[in-house]
C-alpha cells in the first residue's frame, strides 16, 4: 500500500467529506479548507516519513553489500522510532489525523468515538492506497505481448509505469 503526493489533496477531501457526512466533526463552513489542509499535512508527513525510512533502509542494505530486504529493514527502523507506519500504514494515518482534530483550531467539536471515525476513514484510505496494485494490473495489460521476466519486459514495464504515473499525476 502506498500513498502518492499527487493524491494528497483528493484523499484529504474525501476523508473530510466522509467525516462531515457522518457528523463526526463540527466544522464551520469557512473553516473546511483549513481542516482539509490539516489532513493534508498528516498525509504529507506520512509520505515524508515513509520515504525517509525507505532511504535509510536502502542505505543500511547498501552498507551490508546489498544483502537484505528493504521491507524488513524499514520495519526495524520504524519499530526503533516507535512508529507503526510499516505494519499498519492506514491505522497510523488515521491515528495521526484524529489526533490533529483534537489540536486543530479549525475543528469546533469532535462528536464521534475514535473507532467510529476509524471505521469511516479506513475504506477511503485503503481505496486510495491500493492504487499501486491497480497501476500494476493496467501496466501488465499494456505489455502482455512481452514475456514476463525478460529484459524487454522489465524495460517496457518501467516505461509504461512511469507514463501511467505521469498521466494520473502520481509521480513523487
Amino acid at each position: 500500500m502506498r500513498l502518492y503526493t499527487g493524491q494528497v489533496e483528493l484523499v484529504a477531501k474525501n476523508l473530510l467529506d466522509v467525516l462531515m457526512e457522518g457528523e463526526d466533526l463540527e466544522v464551520t463552513p469557512e473553516n473546511l479548507p483549513e481542516v482539509q489542509k490539516d489532513i493534508e499535512s498528516v498525509l504529507k508527513e506520512f509520505i515524508r516519513l515513509d520515504r525517509e525510512m525507505t532511504n535509510q533502509a536502502r542505505d543500511k542494505i547498501a552498507d551490508r553489500g546489498g544483502r537484505g530486504s528493504i521491507g524488513r529493514e524499514k520495519a526495524k527502523i520504524a519499530k526503533r522510532k516507535g512508529l507503526d507506519i510499516v505494519d499498519d500504514p492506514v491505522g497510523y494515518i488515521i491515528e495521526q489525523t484524529i489526533e490533529t482534530f483534537f489540536h486543530s483550531h479549525f475543528v469546533d467539536e469532535v462528536y464521534s468515538l475514535d473507532r467510529q471515525m476509524r471505521k469511516r476513514m479506513s475504506p477511503v484510505l485503503k481505496k486510495h492506497m491500493s492504487v499501486e496494485e491497480e497501476l500494476d494490473e493496467e501496466v501488465r495489460d499494456k505489455i502482455k505481448n512481452l514475456e514476463e521476466g525478460s529484459a524487454a519486459w522489465e524495460i517496457e514495464y518501467q516505461k509504461a509505469m512511469g507514463n501511467l504515473k505521469r498521466v494520473k499525476k502520481l509521480e513523487d
